[in-house]
């Protein structure tokens, strides 16, 4: 069996990977922001905010359901979603510990 050259990094690193790219487009920091506001919006709700199709957000919203940092809730034929709060702020820990050990690393004697 074939094997991932990611597996050779650290959970940490890849987890931090995975929400970075989740995060890399800007029209997905957006919804993020919309969901921070707006709990519970539906997709088309969202559509209404966005200057993109539905087809468009529905991919953003994957995206950023399959790297955990939003939920979707079922309500009859609609679904609602909503930041995946404790997905986020262990990604904004970790990403934070991470900057910091870089920028220690530039103001240490060798850097």
């Amino acid at each position: 069996m074939a094997t991932n050259k990611k597996d050779e990094f650290t959970i940490n690193d890849q987890s931090i990977s995975q929400m970075a790219k989740a995060m890399s487009h800007p029209a997905r920091i957006t919804i993020m922001r919309i969901l921070a506001e707006n709990p519970g919006y539906t997709c088309g709700e969202i559509v209404d905010v966005l200057p993109l199709a539905q087809a468009t957000v529905s991919h953003h919203l994957k995206e950023l359901y399959d790297a955990r940092l939003i939920d979707i809730m079922f309500e009859g034929k609609k679904s609602h979603y909503e930041i995946n709060w404790n997905s986020w702020k262990s990604y904004t820990i970790s990403l934070t510990q991470f900057l910091n050990f870089v920028n220690n690393q530039t103001n240490s004697p060798e850097g």
